[in-house]
């Protein structure tokens, strides 16, 4: 058998290999709420909460599908949405234990811990979410685990080979977001101890996602329509609005559902998201036609996107009125980072650093300007309420979360290139990943397009 053969092959044999051992993980009854922990309206919120945020990742396929050229909508869709499948297994495998399994030494959790699910569902409750089981707890976190290596596939579009971008998701999983989101959520990780907030994943989904974007770009090096200079018309705009409409969406699951309750501190992030993203949305758009541009709908889209990754960290630690200076401010900075972008080399087909990188950093950093106990006792109070030392905290979290991000990302891309071709053949990129990749046709040829 060839090398390549071999390597067609393996992905199903792993798979099957993983689909047997599971056979014989004892079942164990749920865990029996004996002590009255569990809250009726919690259960309830965190489901939906959960379906939510998973909304989100088919959201992100509409809004990068809708921005590239027609011949890669679908290979570009895909790559977002089968993260569900490849993260769903590595989670449940060892995944959970990664991230929130038992400690070691602060950075990662003892993949032993529930391999393979075991003890989840009938051991107690995780301690920061008391009134729902664990299994649920589990559940959402791992959607977030889902759609942030999605977030990377806007700056590798139309030149990533399929499968090594199936390889990317399994290592950066585990690599870069396990541990990130050990150390920021869990109460043994080393971040967390530090006294860094994250509410809702500005460090681990969003500064991880954009900072491997810009690895990848790099190593990926430009497309040829970018060398050339040309310019790549958008395949389907009201993709993009609707995109944008369930990530919107979505997104109050994923930043709501933090608080893990139906609570005041679910209505306040839910307010925070929603009053940020508008802000921003109006921001960008606003700002382009104030440097002699037409308000535009795209502008509009990834303007409320950049909000809603700006308040992210901060959604439920900081006021209602403070998220529509984070929104406006966080727009006007990833629209400039755009513009530089633009004017470099770098090839980040869709602004996944600018917008999710940054957009990020703004939003740790907004954290620690505006975050307030008035809103979250559990949080802490910002540099605008005269709390220096907490602001240089989210400083110091920032630049951990930034090059751990950039150097592993960096390397795990590196690796690939080494063991199989990263990017696809000049060839099959000016044909399109649609029918080179997958054997799929969207909308008219391509090639008279």
């Amino acid at each position: 058998m060839n090398t390549k053969a071999l390597r067609d092959k393996l992905p199903f044999l792993v798979l099957a290999l993983v689909a047997i051992a599971a056979i014989f993980v004892p079942v164990l009854p749920n865990f029996e709420d004996k002590a009255g922990v569990y809250n009726g309206a919690d259960i309830t919120w965190i489901l939906i909460a959960t379906a939510l945020v998973f909304l989100m990742t088919p959201g992100l396929a509409f809004f990068y599908g809708g921005m590239v050229h027609r011949k890669n909508v679908i290979s570009t869709m895909i790559k977002s949405v089968v993260a569900a499948g490849v993260v769903s297994i590595i989670w449940i495998a060892f995944g959970y234990s990664l991230c929130f399994g038992d400690s070691l030494g602060g950075f990662v959790g003892n993949p032993m811990t529930h391999l393979f699910f075991k003890d989840v569902n009938n051991t107690e409750p995780w301690g920061l979410a008391p009134t729902i089981p664990k299994t649920l707890f589990s559940l959402f976190q791992l959607m977030f685990a889902i759609i942030t290596p999605g977030l990377v596939v806007g700056a590798l579009a139309e030149r990533v080979k399929f499968t090594s971008y199936i390889l990317f998701t399994i290592l950066f999983s585990i690599l870069v977001y396990a541990p990130l989101a050990h150390w920021s959520w869990h109460p043994d990780g080393f971040l967390f101890k530090l006294g860094a907030l994250d509410f809702a994943g500005g460090t681990v989904v969003h500064i991880s996602a954009g900072c491997a974007a810009l690895a990848g770009a790099i190593v990926l090096k430009r497309r040829k329509v970018h060398l050339e200079g040309g310019e790549i018309p958008p395949a389907n705009v009201p993709y993009i609005l609707i995109g944008t409409g369930l990530l919107w969406f979505g997104w109050f699951g994923f930043n709501a559902g933090s608080a893990l309750g139906a609570n005041g501190l679910a209505v306040s992030a839910f307010a925070t998201t929603n009053t940020a993203a508008a802000a921003a949305g109006l921001s960008w758009m606003f700002f382009d036609v104030l440097k002699g541009k037409k308000p535009s709908v795209m502008g509009f889209c990834i303007g409320a996107v950049v909000g809603l990754v700006a308040i992210t960290p901060g959604a439920g630690f900081v006021g209602i009125p403070q998220s529509i200076f984070i929104g406006v401010i966080s727009a006007i900075i990833s629209n400039v980072a755009v513009y530089y972008k633009q004017k470099s080399t770098l090839d980040d087909a869709l602004d996944v650093f600018p917008c999710h990188g940054i957009g990020g950093m703004v939003g740790m950093i907004l954290t620690g300007v505006f975050a307030t106990k008035a809103v979250n006792t559990a949080g802490n109070d910002g540099l605008f309420y005269g709390n220096a030392e907490f602001f240089l905290t989210q400083l110091k979290a920032m630049g951990v979360a930034v090059i751990y991000s950039f150097v592993v990302s960096f390397l795990i891309f590196k690796f690939i290139n080494l063991i199989q071709p990263l990017r696809v053949s000049e060839e099959e990129e000016e044909l399109g990943l649609d029918q080179s990749q997958h054997a799929e046709k969207y909308g008219r040829n391509p090639q008279k397009a």
